[in-house]
C-alpha cells in the first residue's frame, strides 16, 4: 500500500480535563500516514488525482482549532474519521502528541490506526 504522510503538523487547541487546561490553548502535534493508491496520480501527473496533503492539513487545522475535546483520544478519533470519510483514504495511522503535558517528557499522546471499514462498522 502506498502512503502519503504529513509530519509535525502543529495546531493550537483547547484540550484537557483540568480547569487550568480549559483556560489556555495548547499546541498539539500531528503525524499522519495515509494509505492511498498513488498509481493514478503518478501516471497522470495531475493534482486532482492525488491525495492533497495541503487540503487534509487545512481541514484538520479548521476542525482542531474549533474543537473542545477533553481527551486526546477523542480528538484523535474524530480527526481520523474526517480524513477517512472526506478524503478517500483507505487506511490511516495518526499520532497525536501533546508536548509539555508531563514534566520530563518531550510529549505524550496516542497513536491510532483505522481503516475506512472501521468507519462503517
Amino acid at each position: 500500500m502506498d502512503k502519503v504522510f504529513i509530519e509535525g503538523l502543529e495546531i493550537d487547541a483547547l484540550i484537557g480535563i483540568y480547569d487550568w487546561e480549559r483556560k489556555i490553548r495548547q499546541t498539539l502535534r500531528f503525524d499522519l500516514e495515509m494509505g492511498y493508491d498513488n498509481r493514478k496520480p503518478a501516471a497522470s501527473d495531475d493534482i486532482a488525482d492525488a491525495l492533497n496533503y495541503k487540503s487534509v492539513s487545512r481541514r484538520l487545522v479548521e476542525y482542531v482549532t474549533q474543537s473542545d475535546c477533553g481527551l486526546v483520544e477523542t480528538l484523535a478519533e474524530r480527526c481520523a474519521g474526517i480524513v477517512l470519510n472526506e478524503f478517500g483514504v483507505q487506511w490511516l495511522r495518526l499520532k497525536l502528541g501533546k508536548p509539555g503535558a508531563v514534566r520530563g517528557a518531550q510529549a505524550v499522546g496516542v497513536i491510532i490506526e483505522r481503516t475506512r471499514d472501521d468507519q462503517t462498522a
